[in-house]
């Protein structure tokens, strides 16, 4: 599973207890060691995250390292005391956490996006105001952004790639 990366998206609805399923290619994609266990986190730009267990696992022990960096600690405690171990019941549906669904301002639709070495859950009225505007030329940041991120891959060495990247720049590279 060394080359394994999520990706794909689908829409889904909560039901009236919180719950969505995963799609089944993605649930393949979090078993470790035969158990399907995960983490639903505080993603980036108003999503949620879902990480492997072993990801997480690494995560917490690069933060642990840095616990005590006054600068840090209103993002740990956010990022901490919002983090849900989870599973899946046999038909595949996962509980979001109250809290999570808050943050994330979800109503009821979602999108689950493979990211990766991750997936996120979108509200799906941001994600496709995001895909719209992405597709239709109107985010010129985000446009930016797609050329640097596609240039990355006419950069030069992994280890010149690396060495210019920040700390999190690089530990995210690392899960990836």
């Amino acid at each position: 599973m060394n080359n394994f990366f999520f990706n794909g998206s689908t829409h889904s609805k909560l039901d009236d207890k919180n719950r969505f399923v995963l799609p089944q290619q993605m649930r393949y994609g979090l078993v470790e060691n035969g158990n399907l266990e995960f983490t639903i986190a505080l993603g980036l730009g108003g999503s949620l995250a879902i990480y492997k267990r072993s990801d997480i696992d690494r995560i917490v022990k690069k933060f642990q390292a840095k616990q005590h960096v006054a600068k840090y600690q209103k993002f740990f405690t956010l990022f901490f005391s919002t983090l849900h171990h989870c599973s899946c019941d046999k038909l595949g549906r996962v509980v979001l956490p109250p809290v999570l669904k808050k943050a994330a301002k979800i109503q009821s639709e979602i999108v689950i996006a493979g990211v990766l070495n991750k997936i996120e859950i979108w509200p799906k009225e941001k994600y496709e105001l995001d895909l719209e505007a992405f597709l239709g030329g109107e985010n010129e940041n985000l446009a930016q952004l797609t050329e640097e991120a596609f240039a990355l891959l006419d950069e030069g060495s992994e280890e010149d790639s690396l060495a210019s990247m920040s700390t999190v720049e690089q530990e995210e590279y690392e899960n990836v």
